[in-house]
């Protein structure tokens, strides 16, 4: 039985192969002129559902044929699993025009006259970074102008079938998709082709690829843009390549185009920083022996005999200062002088990044053609969900039509919902930091102890402190908590972005961004602000130390300070997140496709069509890119807001990014149905919180160098304290440890064992000693720290913020050519279609047309030299 079933499918391919001669990987209808524009799939699946679903189909299908649109199906016989059905949409030349109208889609007019910029003396030395011209200019460059139908003479139009490239067919058949009706149910009338993919009526809905990514289409007529995307763009080891930025824009549509400008202009900013940072990072290293702090603690004679106080109650021990000693090194490679340069470098590079990045979006905006396109977005972008939910009309107090609205009382109650549900999720985050911190209080004890009692672990013990360990694991700990947090808040906060209906797409997204983007600053930041500013600062003294909840003693500093903590704690969280991130972008989608395609493998090409090939791909999605941004966003911030205290953060960023974009662009070409098109003018409200993280990253770095890092009382003791004129920073340590009597620890305190009879022992604070009238009392040398430390904080703000509004004032957002060539252009579209109505004009007359008034000819020349006096 099992050999003749192999020999009916045998017979069944063998018939399927001889039915169709010409390969089924083709982007055309089967008379092979007509383009697929779009392909609809679904099952014909037999429940108590089917009977509606062919009935919403048939409606839906019938809607679209009479919006102009022509269909052709696919029968389930012919695809690969004998279950799907495809029905291929083809937008005819009639409809490609009126909606282009409606649209409002630039057109060429007339190939653009205007010199190109002067050539960049380093083009030779950068020629190895560049990619051919016909990949970076697929085509011409054109003047343009909105389409109207009643001027098509006017446009470049040489073919009617290649004019609207295929990235504007998707965006214009997928307009008709998403506002098309399917019928009444409930009383309400339903429209959408989101609606009918939620309701499982079509299983997916996708625009074609225009041929596999590893080779050429065999059809002439195909551009292969796919493959040259592949070969120049997505594979890794053309990462030092520059990115074909018009080609994308062709192919993928401006939004996801100006992404990947974006992107790359970031990562081309990162190398100065990087480089500066590593500078920075091997001046620590090349002075690390010149450290008079770490050689007091690490001499035997002066760290070796300093006793310190337990870093716990009852259960750890007294303990020499020496045993630091590693640690103490390793601090001095991000607590140093050069730290407070680069602290104050970032503030500053901060500034020329999103300046430069404004002047290249405003070039970009030009290029693009996106110059006019804020009121076009306006007009255009109503959610059909939004006209679905909102029953209630009024009318438009500008266009006097009636449109739906939302009223204010549910608006308010939807708003009071949102912001609770948000408020609810920072919370837990907020508690989860606590539950953390917890953990490194209840842990460090237990970490102490065995390092201590454990033999096998004393030969790491000098690199392994408990501090460390607890540091570590806690660290870990936290970035799992971040990634599970994560998963669940993505989807609450979509939920509750539909809950409030946003009227517009860019009212959706930007609303969906800010609630993203404040859940992932607390719950990535939360635990860096806590150990940059929280640990170590208010933790009392031997025998009146603070406790958590009145049971836990809040953590102490290492005695080489808490700088190296938050570098443990940073290079955790940003490494993990990027390594995770880069797992599930490249490695997930992969095995998803490779597992959905293991029976098509061994397939003919003739059988395994490309429909069925896109098919069996991932979906990118509407909020695909918006998770790009949000990843980016927030790697921004670990290397603006905490880069003082890891300068090798812009380098590992700089690492990243490079193979960001190439995983990015592989994930895209290879794994992902092609998206729909979609135009955007600039990368939107991230701009706005870009400058926000700039701003308050200024703060944080201040407030970084000056209670974190320990520069501010080195600096008091060398201009202040000091008796050592030859050597002006000995002493330091001792000077910075204060002395505690052991005879005053209450019993609740006191450690179980004294084995070596110390009779006093060393804290890291500014108090006087048991011998003193002011008894534990903060010295005057505490105050003239603390006065130091908000001194530096208020100058080196000033300082960068001053400098930092002088060079955004200095840098135009627009460079001035491209005004220039914004003005030429408006100018020669505006004379071009003055000559078109002037000889139309002309015509009527000639025909001795009436209504062609010689007044009417004399008022359109007047219009014109107007316009060139303008």
């Amino acid at each position: 039985q099992q050999s003749g079933r192999k020999y009916n499918l045998f017979l069944k391919r063998r018939l399927r192969i001889d039915k169709r001669h010409q390969s089924k990987d083709s982007i055309f209808f089967r008379d092979g002129v007509r383009r697929i524009d779009f392909v609809l799939s679904y099952v014909d699946d037999l429940n108590k559902e089917w009977e509606k679903k062919l009935e919403r189909r048939k409606e839906f299908e019938s809607n679209l044929q009479k919006a102009g649109l022509e269909l052709e199906t696919e029968d389930k016989k012919e695809s690969e699993d004998g279950k799907i059905f495809f029905v291929k949409i083809h937008a005819p030349w009639e409809v490609l025009i009126t909606y282009a109208e409606v649209l409002n889609i630039k057109v060429p007019i007339k190939e653009n006259d205007i010199p190109s910029m002067v050539e960049n003396p380093l083009d030779c030395v950068l020629y190895p970074l560049r990619l051919p011209e016909h990949v970076m200019h697929p085509e011409p460059d054109y003047f343009t102008a909105p389409f109207s139908k009643d001027k098509q003479e006017l446009y470049l139009i040489n073919d009617e079938s290649t004019f609207f490239s295929p990235s504007m067919r998707n965006r214009i058949v997928n307009y008709i998709l998403t506002r098309c009706p399917y019928g009444t149910e409930e009383g309400k009338k339903k429209f959408g082709i989101k609606r009918l993919l939620n309701n499982g009526t079509y299983t997916a809905a996708y625009p074609l690829h225009d041929c596999q990514y590893w080779k050429k289409a065999s059809d002439p007529n195909c551009d292969s843009e796919r493959y040259t995307l592949y070969m120049e763009w997505a594979r890794f080891l053309r990462f030092y390549k520059e990115q074909p930025l018009d080609l994308i824009r062709k192919y993928y549509g401006e939004k996801i185009g100006i992404y990947f400008a974006w992107l790359g202009f970031y990562t081309e900013m990162l190398f100065l920083a990087a480089v500066v940072g590593l500078i920075c990072f091997l001046y620590g290293l090349f002075t690390m022996d010149e450290n008079m702090s770490s050689k007091e603690i690490c001499d035997p004679a002066i760290g070796g005999e300093i006793i310190m106080c337990p870093l716990c109650d009852r259960e750890c021990e007294y303990w020499r200062l020496n045993t630091t000693c590693e640690s103490s090194q390793y601090s001095h490679l991000f607590d140093n002088v050069a730290t407070l340069f680069f602290a104050i470098f970032m503030g500053i590079w901060v500034t020329l990044f999103l300046e430069f990045w404004k002047r290249r979006q405003a070039r970009l905006k030009y290029e693009w053609d996106l110059v006019d396109f804020e009121e076009e977005q306006q007009q255009l972008q109503l959610r059909p969900e939004y006209e679905a939910k909102c029953t209630q009309k009024k009318r438009n107090p500008i266009t006097q039509e009636m449109e739906p609205y939302l009223p204010v009382t549910s608006q308010a109650v939807r708003f009071c919902i949102s912001g609770a549900t948000v408020l609810f999720w920072v919370s837990l985050i907020i508690a989860s930091m606590i539950a953390v911190i917890v953990y490194r209080l209840a842990v460090y004890a237990a970490f102490a102890s065995l390092m201590e009692n454990t033999q096998t672990l004393q030969p790491i013990s000098s690199l392994l402190t408990p501090q460390l360990a607890t540091s570590v694991t806690a660290s870990c700990l936290n970035f799992v908590i971040i990634m599970i947090l994560n998963f669940f808040y993505e989807r609450i906060a979509i939920w509750i972005t539909d809950m409030e209906i946003p009227r517009t797409h860019m009212e959706y997204e930007n609303r969906l961004t800010m609630k993203m983007f404040l859940f992932q600053f607390v719950n990535y930041y939360s635990s860096c602000f806590y150990v940059a500013f929280f640990k170590g600062k208010f933790v009392g003294y031997p025998g009146a130390y603070t406790y958590m909840f009145n049971r836990w003693r809040n953590e102490e500093c290492d005695p080489a300070g808490c700088l190296i903590e938050l570098t443990t704690q940073l290079t955790i969280v940003m490494a993990g997140k990027q390594i995770w991130g880069n797992i599930q972008e490249a490695i997930v989608p992969w095995i998803c496709n490779w597992w959905g395609r293991r029976k098509a493998r061994n397939n003919p090409e003739n059988l395994y069509s490309r429909w069925e090939q896109d098919h069996d791909l991932q979906t990118f999605g509407a909020l695909g890119l918006f998770y790009e941004y949000l990843e980016m966003v927030i790697q921004f911030g670990f290397i603006t807001l905490f880069v003082a205290s890891f300068p090798l953060a812009p380098l590992l960023a700089l690492m990243n990014n490079i193979l960001e974009i190439r995983v990015d662009s592989w994930k895209l070409t290879t794994q992902y149905r092609r998206p729909v098109a979609a135009k955007a003018h600039s990368i939107g409200v991230w701009q706005e919180i870009l400058n926000g993280m700039a701003i308050l990253s200024v703060v944080t770095n201040a407030f970084i160098v000056a209670f974190t890092s320990d520069m501010i009382p080195r600096l008091v003791y060398y201009y202040a304290y000091s008796e050592d004129e030859g050597s002006p920073m000995s002493g330091y340590i001792n000077n910075s440890l204060s002395v505690f009597q052991i005879s005053d620890f209450p019993e609740e305190n006191k450690p179980k064992e004294n084995p070596e009879n110390f009779v006093i022992c060393r804290y890291r604070d500014y108090r006087y000693p048991p011998d003193h009238e002011r008894k534990y009392l903060h010295t005057m040398q505490f105050w003239h720290i603390l006065a130091a430390k908000l001194a530096f904080i208020i100058i080196m703000e000033h300082v960068v913020f001053i400098v930092k509004f002088f060079v955004a004032w200095m840098i135009p957002d627009v460079p001035a050519d491209v005004k220039a060539k914004i003005k030429r252009e408006k100018y020669l579209t505006q004379k071009i279609l003055h000559e078109y109505e002037l000889e139309k004009l002309k015509e009527r007359l000639c025909q001795g047309d009436k209504q062609a008034t010689e007044k009417e000819f004399i008022a359109t020349e007047g219009r014109m030299e107007l316009s060139r006096a303008m």
